[in-house]
């Protein structure tokens, strides 16, 4: 009998064989994003200590979004996830897309954090 795997399992897949060859330090986090269908969220993380050292959500009630799913969502969030990382003191990251094609609020979170300052 044929099974269909689900697109979550599929991204699952990608995710942890990106996750083999990228890892984040206290000098250059990892920027992973999570995306659903409601909302987007973006961490800075440091994968050496095990720590969260930022994050940005479309929950944040700093932003207040009506829409939490769209590009103008995600440019927001990557705009105050920028802002974070260098309140933070961390100017460079390396980029995880969580396994999600790098296109529309993938690509939008991105392009917010690098217009703000983050280098990836």
């Amino acid at each position: 009998m044929i099974t269909k795997t689900s697109k979550n399992e599929s991204r699952m897949k990608r995710h942890a064989h990106v996750r083999r060859s990228i890892t984040g330090t206290a000098e250059r986090p990892r920027l992973n994003v999570f995306r659903s269908n409601k909302h987007i969220n973006a961490q800075l993380i440091d994968d050496v200590a095990g720590v969260t050292i930022a994050g940005a959500s479309s929950l944040d009630k700093e932003l207040n979004l009506e829409n939490g799913g769209n590009k103008e969502a995600a440019r927001q969030v990557g705009e105050l996830v920028a802002k974070r990382a260098l309140e933070q003191g961390k100017e460079t990251v390396v980029f995880d897309r969580g396994g999600y094609l790098y296109h529309g609020r993938v690509k939008e979170l991105a392009d917010a954090a690098r217009e703000a300052g983050l280098k990836f």
